[in-house]
């Protein structure tokens, strides 16, 4: 007989007696249960311990379980089925698709791609325009306050305007939609490595996070647009390609197509580079963003569609943009997102500008991973505030609007003021309107420069520093001050219970370390500050985000001047590499941090060490071809396994064999259905006729079917079901022998759910175990063999220098 593995939700082994996570087992709930069973598998004080337990560290990081953190709440999670189900009802449904079926399946795929494009270019616009209008309204009372000499009533304007905004963005979060916290990206990832959590992508988060993003960058925090946007994007994508609704009517039939994890993958994925194509207009960027940081799989048709998303962006975006040139996008709306003329047309650089710029890569890299670092903590302690309840989420949320309002008010006054410049073109002071020259409490004729940097809006204050030929309008002091407080105030905004990015946050704080490089050592080179600007943010963005040819693609875009390409990779190559030597990227420490069993791209030396024997620990539960409804039933009720090996067995055959795989979700339709027949007999029946193939079509993100709402009778049962129809017949398996890093390979580059792994000798059970993604997480495996801690891979891996340890 085969050993008999216990399976987690998703079918991944787990050893109750050795593993890590062990301990957690005691209150008598399984900790493993699967989604669909987490309403009703605990009391609150289970899920504290879930959360605490997920918060603890990386060492006990809790990505072996069925639970992650979304947002700021604990949620259950299963992965994604992208492999093609290919049992009976399926291939004849494939073999009644005519030529007809097959353009019409192309054409709406392209016609989604256009209309992802159009609706993210539109979020986006909306997101730009609101943002000018609501932050641009509240600059001017509070300037024309001061002008008046009213400085407490202009303070109170600022502190209670950004107050309510914050907090009008924390209650829509943490009322309506928890999963709109954040910048998204990690769930996006997480999701597209096949990982689903429930609500990510639903019509509430989409909202949410569009209208809270507006409230939240409108009320002064250092958070950006560009993370909800990409979110955003993948939000649309998500929802268009749900398959059609029974819930609004939308059940045509040319929309069951879409009713699978693989293309919805590929449409997320769309998704997802038009947000960043969205937020930097920037529609290469956005796609090389997709293909680089977020997506797990790509191929050359996806290249095509994503491209073709982008483009999409691109023209709808300078259609809007068009349209607010005649002053009808409001008082101050320009719909421009982020366009910088950045330096003259024409640079020039030469081989003395290469160690100021070479300085500034190193130190950016520096500065990146120590921004990751402190980042991590500060979320880590976000977290245990935010365990204990939504008051203290709102509580959090208050505190931090307070204290950014103060230090963007109150920093300002310890800087002098400044005669305006009499050759600029531009309304010296500025007042009434955006510009780099705040008078804030200075004389007419005189600005503060300080405050051109914190009383403004981010996008306003890039400009500011982007900008070419103003060597002189900045102290090196204000410079100074801005840059420290930009780089903790970015970190600390970040992890509120409302969505928030980190992309222009970190744009912002790179280009006032760039201006800084600039005044200290720009003496030695012929380049603007305003270029020293953009490289310093080439330099945090690689030194944090670790990306390389999308943000040189996308900063490219953005500065409009394809004559820095050089400059800019040198930058980023450079800070990419010293960070490497750190810690990991910002957004791996928060899939990390949130939970989720992500697959990484690179196999750890250690599993070349193992078999994927090593791995398969605990009861398997089978079914055989002809099976009992009862005992169906009962499986499916006190386990959260997701597959299970069909195994034909006599005396049906004279010895064991395995006929393929069967889903938790086909089992549910067929006990939905009550097809069920008396006798343990093959069915002679057409299952063609009693299902079509809209009943095994997987449903939208997040929702499943439970065992629990489905009620039998007593006769019903003791009658049996033929599983032989609506069982994989071409599962993928291993041998138990293949190494465990080589089953890593294959699951991950072919995008898998389950693994079957078969025996070496043809004496044995036909099928000894279930890989899943867990199993190839590093915690479960060295759960399972700690010796694997003492071997010579963990010191290569981590010990690359006493600096880094104190990641």
């Amino acid at each position: 007989m085969a050993p008999r593995h216990q399976k987690g939700g998703d079918g991944g082994e787990v050893d109750l007696e050795g593993d890590i996570e062990a301990p957690l087992l005691s209150s008598g709930s399984s900790f493993f249960q699967d989604a669909a069973h987490e309403d009703g598998e605990g009391d609150e004080e289970q899920r504290r311990r879930r959360r605490r337990f997920l918060l603890a560290g990386c060492s006990q990081s809790n990505t072996t379980s069925q639970v992650a953190l979304v947002g700021a709440d604990v949620c259950p999670i299963e992965s994604l089925d992208y492999e093609l189900i290919e049992n009976d009802v399926f291939k004849q449904d494939w073999r009644a698709r005519g030529r007809a079926h097959i353009l019409r399946y192309v054409a709406i795929k392209w016609a989604l791609c256009f209309l992802v494009g159009a609706l993210a270019a539109a979020a986006g616009f909306v997101a730009n325009l609101g943002v000018e209008n609501v932050a641009g309204a509240k600059f001017v009372v509070t300037s024309n306050l001061m002008l008046a000499g009213r400085y407490g009533s202009a303070f109170a304007v600022f502190l209670v305007s950004n107050f309510g905004l914050t907090m009008f963005a924390a209650v829509l979060t943490v009322y309506v939609s928890p999963a709109a916290a954040g910048s998204g990206i990690p769930e996006v990832k997480a999701y597209l490595n096949g990982v689903d959590a429930p609500n990510i992508f639903s019509l509430k988060t989409l909202l949410v996070k569009l209208v809270g993003c507006i409230a939240a960058v409108s009320s002064s925090l250092h958070v950006g647009k560009a993370g909800p946007l990409v979110h955003t994007g993948a939000c649309i994508a998500s929802i268009l390609g749900q398959g059609g609704s029974s819930k609004y009517h939308m059940t045509c039939k040319w929309l069951r197509y879409f009713k699978n994890d693989r293309d919805r993958r590929d449409l997320v994925t769309c998704g997802a580079g038009a947000g960043i194509a969205a937020a930097f207009r920037a529609p290469v960027g956005g796609v090389l963003f997709a293909l680089e940081t977020v997506s797990s799989w790509w191929r050359s048709a996806l290249l095509w569609r994503a491209f073709f998303t982008t483009a999409m962006v691109a023209v709808v975006l300078r259609a809007l943009i068009d349209f607010c040139k005649s002053d009808r996008c409001g008082l101050f709306g320009k719909g421009g997102l982020i366009m910088f003329d950045v330096t003259s047309d024409y640079i020039t650089y030469h081989l003395v500008d290469l160690p100021p710029v070479i300085t500034l890569g190193v130190f950016g890299g520096i500065l990146g991973s120590f921004y990751n670092f402190f980042l991590d903590k500060v979320l880590r302690l976000y977290n245990l505030i935010n365990e204990k309840g939504k008051t203290y989420k709102l509580l959090l949320a208050a505190v931090v609007t307070i204290c950014t309002s103060c230090c963007l008010f109150g920093l300002p006054w310890i800087a002098s003021c400044k005669p305006c410049p009499s050759d600029t073109e531009e309304a010296c002071p500025s007042i009434g309107r955006s510009g780099n020259f705040k008078k804030f409490q200075c004389a007419m004729n005189e600005y503060n420069d300080l405050a051109s940097l914190f009383f403004n809006t981010n996008d306003d204050t890039i400009r500011n520093l982007y900008s070419a030929g103003t060597d002189d309008e900045f102290h090196i002091s204000s410079i100074l001050v801005f840059f420290v407080a930009s780089y903790f105030l970015g970190i600390f905004s970040y992890g509120l219970a409302l969505p928030s990015g980190l992309f222009v946050p970190v744009i912002l704080t790179g280009a006032a370390y760039g201006r800084l490089v600039g005044m200290l050592i720009g003496f030695q080179s012929t380049l603007d500050h305003g270029l020293f600007a953009v490289l310093g943010s080439a330099a945090l963005l690689g030194g944090s985000m670790r990306m390389t040819v999308s943000l040189c693609v996308v900063i490219l875009e953005l500065t409009n001047n394809l004559l820095m390409l050089p400059l800019v990779m040198l930058v980023l190559l450079i800070s990419k590499t010293v960070a490497d030597a750190f810690n990991a990227d910002v957004y791996d420490l928060l899939v990390k941090l949130k939970g989720f069993p992500y697959l990484e791209g690179h196999v750890e030396p250690y599993m070349r060490q193992l078999s994927v024997s090593d791995v398969v620990t605990g009861p398997l539960q089978t079914f055989s071809g002809i099976e009992k409804v009862g005992h169906i039933v009962h499986v499916l009720r006190t386990t959260g396994h997701n597959g299970f090996p069909v195994v034909d067995e006599p005396p049906f055959l004279h010895s064991p064999v395995l006929y393929g795989l069967i889903l938790r979700a086909h089992l549910l339709v067929l006990l939905r259905n009550k097809d069920f027949f008396q006798n343990c007999t093959a069915s002679a029946q057409d299952a063609s006729k009693h299902f079509s193939p809209d009943d095994f079509a997987k449903r939208g993100s997040g929702k499943h079917d439970r065992i629990e709402e489905i009620e039998f009778s007593a006769e019903e049962m003791e009658m049996f079901v033929d599983l032989h129809p609506f069982t994989n017949t071409s599962p993928y398996t291993v041998v138990e022998t293949m190494s465990l890093a080589k089953a890593h390979v294959l699951f991950r580059q072919v995008g898998l759910r389950h693994l079957l792994v078969l025996p070496k000798s043809s004496e044995r059970a036909p099928v000894v175990g279930i890989l899943t993604r867990h199993d190839f997480m590093p915690q479960h495996i060295l759960g399972l063999h700690p010796f694997l801690f003492k071997t010579r891979w963990k010191k290569v891996r981590f010990g690359k220098s006493a600096l880094s340890n104190l990641f």
